[in-house]
């Protein structure tokens, strides 16, 4: 069994992907060109906004963004503490401070109480300039961005959504990667929509932001290459990704979103009231990069993650160590007592298997193994 299964995606579309990577092989045009031009113009219909620029991965995508907003020593930018440490590391390449939030203990995503709440304490302290947060669609599920918009506007802070791992999903019909200011994803080969290699973009409807990025991608260029009015840096997506990611896009459309959310229907019958299954809001849709349980502590959760590799069954820890308490991040000496929701769930998640392409047949066998551990545990 497969963690998230990219052999049987590629097979099912393996003549098209085939042919695809064939015909960049054939017209030799291996940076930018029509493929990536076709795909930036997809993606942005199909996310609901007037630009999507194409760059070398998901983080170098929110760096993009940064510097086109001029992000800066002594700025703060407000970032979920559970989540891939990319989304804090980009804010202190920046030289600017990443000030972690607590999140809901529900969605996984940022709390916009405490949002509020580590806002108004940084102005009260004054050390630090408020400009930006950076919500994250963690798991596949759109963080609330109808409430963290009107704080940020109360406050004047700029929004980037941190969609890595969102596209796909959608708040009442509004698409991910179409929230706030900026957002970007990743193109990592995991993602809910992903090449064969790296790869990320960049999604706004701002004109001067997206010509900005267009330019600080490729060393800071004004009217070529050679002509250089910025210092940049060189973040291009390969023209043999643009053609997957072209097929893969196609198939995640008309298929694969409702293909992993079928998968997430049948977990949660089968698991419901034996473990703390996900929570999708109401008029929320997920595209499930994730499927992510809750259990009563550590010490079960390393107990059943060991029993399922006994019986084959893969399974991940997103995440097991927050972003306050890692090293790189010391010197910002956080009080442990402000993330009590994240210091509990870095001890009970777990993360099972989850695809488009997950039998019926293999989430009975995964949701049998952790019957038979909760019987055997409280036998």
């Amino acid at each position: 069994m497969q963690f998230r299964d990219l052999r049987a995606q590629y097979q099912r579309y393996k003549t098209e992907i085939d042919a695809a990577i064939q015909k960049v092989l054939c017209s030799a045009n291996f940076i930018g060109g029509n493929e990536v031009a076709e795909l930036e113009e997809q993606l942005a219909e199909y996310v609901g906004v007037k630009h999507c620029v194409t760059c070398a991965n998901g983080t170098e995508a929110m760096t993009l963004v940064l510097m086109a907003w001029g992000i800066k020593e002594g700025d703060a930018v407000f970032v979920p503490d559970f989540t891939f440490f990319a989304t804090g590391e980009v804010v202190a390449f920046r030289g600017a401070t990443p000030v972690f939030v607590d999140v809901e203990r529900d969605t996984f995503n940022i709390d916009p109480l405490k949002l509020e709440k580590a806002i108004k304490r940084t102005i009260k302290e004054g050390k630090l300039t408020p400009k930006a947060v950076i919500p994250v669609d963690l798991f596949g599920l759109p963080a609330n961005y109808p409430e963290i918009e009107k704080i940020a506007r109360k406050y004047n802070l700029l929004v980037l959504e941190d969609g890595a791992q969102g596209m796909g999903g959608n708040i009442n019909g509004k698409r991910a990667c179409s929230f706030g200011n900026a957002a970007t994803t990743s193109f990592f080969p995991a993602k809910p929509l992903g090449c064969y290699g790296d790869g990320g973009a960049v999604f706004t409807d701002d004109d001067g932001l997206a010509q900005l990025v267009k330019s600080l991608k490729v060393h800071g260029k004004g009217k070529n290459k050679y002509d250089n009015v910025r210092i940049g840096v060189n973040s291009r997506l390969d023209a043999i990704q643009a053609a997957i990611l072209k097929v893969k896009l196609r198939a995640l459309i008309e298929h694969e979103l409702e293909d992993v959310n079928r998968v997430y229907r049948l977990y949660n019958e089968r698991l419901q009231g034996i473990v703390e299954t996900p929570v999708i809001p109401e008029g929320y849709y997920s595209s499930f990069a994730q499927y992510t349980i809750k259990l009563k502590n550590k010490q079960q959760r390393d107990e059943l993650q060991a029993k399922l590799k006994e019986q084959g069954i893969p399974s991940m820890i997103y995440y097991i160590k927050p972003m306050h308490k890692q090293g790189a991040f010391s010197y910002l000496e956080y009080d442990d007592q402000d993330f009590k929701v994240v210091n509990e769930l870095c001890d009970i998640v777990l993360s099972l298997p989850m695809h488009p392409y997950l039998s019926e047949e293999a989430v009975e066998s995964v949701a049998e193994s952790i019957q038979k551990f909760y019987h055997f545990l409280y036998k």
